[in-house]
């Protein structure tokens, strides 16, 4: 076989006559499952200001509520979780969540669910994802995959994070439940557990919407804000008691139904409602999501 050398550099004669004669080879193989792997989507995501923002911001709160309430003297010991969430750590990251799911969490997966799709189009690069090739089913599954999973991480990391700053201000005596009774650690870890995965499921709703409109439109601010704007309706509405029994079925009417998990014994009555709830307006939302960006001519 002869080496470059002998074949000639590419500027002297006749090396294009005989790379014209060879043969055209196979085509490079495609495989679909190999474009926008979910560990490139991951650390771009991770790479972006507002993913590292938004984690100073979950890092910072609980240390802000922590001093805020050290400075502001001891608590009345009253029933109420803002009055025993300086008794122990369980009880301030059960504060903490209390004070953070209704608004500051939804706006972080709003975020992270709303700009993933309307980001890529704001910079002109989502057509081009879809040039390489990417299938559109592939690229709206990695998208969501990654921005779920740190949406759930910031829920998690809330809580969590706020058991360690409450350790280390107000000691790990047991949780005093605003139902009457204490619990020991382990039923602290457990109880803060439901907690979470049932703020977790609530915000698939959030979650849903924000993704939907993420495929809708190009501005990335416009995801976000109108997914916010639908939990503040939703709260405005549901705080209409002459709308019973209709309100029921606002997606934010059992949002605060993890609460019946803090009495002596859990009450799922509620908490199952509000799961069922969310799941179908999550359905629902990504469905019309995933058809209306399978028959979308993008342009921008």
């Amino acid at each position: 076989m002869s080496t470059p050398s002998e074949q000639g550099a590419p500027t002297r004669t006749g090396v294009h006559e005989r790379l014209a004669a060879l043969s055209a080879g196979a085509p490079p193989a495609f495989d679909p499952r190999r474009t926008l792997r979910l560990r490139v989507e991951f650390v771009r995501q991770l790479k972006r200001r507002r993913t590292q923002f938004a984690a100073a911001v979950l890092l910072v709160l609980p240390i802000l509520i922590a001093l805020a309430f050290k400075i502001g003297g001891d608590s009345t010991g009253g029933p109420g979780l803002v009055d025993l969430a300086t008794t122990g750590a369980a009880n301030f990251a059960l504060f903490t969540e209390f004070a953070s799911v209704g608004f500051l969490l939804v706006v972080i997966v709003a975020l992270f669910c709303g700009d993933t799709v309307a980001s890529e189009a704001n910079w002109a690069s989502l057509r081009y994802l879809l040039a390489m090739p990417v299938p559109r089913a592939r690229l709206l599954r990695q998208k969501l995959i990654v921005a779920l999973t740190l949406s759930f991480a910031a829920n998690l990391m809330l809580p969590a994070w706020g058991l360690l700053v409450g350790s280390f201000f107000f000691g790990g005596a047991p949780a005093r439940s605003p139902l009457g009774g204490t619990f020991d650690f382990t039923e602290s870890l457990w109880r803060l557990a439901i907690v979470v995965a049932y703020a977790c499921g609530q915000s698939l709703v959030v979650a849903a919407l924000a993704f939907l409109l993420s495929v809708s439109v190009d501005n990335p601010l416009g995801a976000v804000g109108g997914a916010t704007l639908l939990v503040v309706v939703s709260n405005i509405i549901d705080s209409i008691t002459a709308l019973d029994p209709y309100r029921r079925f606002l997606p934010t009417h059992f949002q605060y139904s993890w609460l019946d998990a803090l009495g002596p014994t859990v009450s799922w009555d509620d908490m199952m409602r509000g799961t069922g709830v969310a799941l179908i307006y999550a359905a629902v939302f990504f469905a019309i999501a995933w058809l209306r960006f399978d028959r979308k001519d993008v342009t921008s």
